[in-house]
């Protein structure tokens, strides 16, 4: 009468490990799908960028900067030649820091451009003349931040020249 017992137990434990065995196999490939994805997107944050302007006459070097980018900044203009160079702004807007470099008073909004700054200079006469004669103009600017109060500042310590950004700590 025993044996007549534990037959429907065995039956059933079988029956309960073959379905325990099916939902294993779908719980498996569950946790053991992947997908691939490929190609790529090209996101444009938004960029600032600056361009001079310079135009040369018999008075000297007249440099105007166009903000280009898609963002305000801050400008500055700093200038090297063999022989002193004297910068005046005739329409004002320009600052000399002391620092070898002429700041731009305001922040400059995208899509304008700075007033004039002139760069003036002596050509050397007689027997120090040179060949060549070059005055290089280099032109730096820096996003606006803001402070807790709301007031723009600039950080010249990040500064952005030819589309990479610097950092000069």
């Amino acid at each position: 009468m025993r044996k007549l017992h534990k037959k429907p137990i065995i039956m059933a434990a079988a029956t309960l490990a073959l379905t325990g065995t099916l939902a294993v196999g779908s719980a498996m490939a569950y946790f053991t799908t992947y997908s691939t994805a490929g190609g790529g997107v090209k996101m444009n944050m938004g960029f600032t960028e600056t361009v001079p302007k310079e135009d040369v006459d018999e008075n000297g070097k007249h440099i105007t900067i166009e903000n280009t980018g898609n963002y305000d900044c801050f400008v500055r203009v700093t200038a090297f030649a063999p022989v002193k160079l004297t910068y005046n702004a005739p329409d004002g807007g320009w600052t000399d820091r002391g620092d070898g470099y002429w700041y731009y008073d305001e922040v400059l909004p995208a899509g304008e451009t700075t007033p004039e700054l002139n760069i003036s200079y002596t050509f050397p006469s007689g027997d120090d003349k040179p060949e060549e004669f070059n005055i290089v103009v280099i032109q730096e600017c820096t996003p606006v931040l803001y402070d807790e109060d709301g007031n723009p500042y600039a950080d010249w310590n990040h500064v952005i020249t030819d589309d990479s950004t610097q950092t000069t700590e």
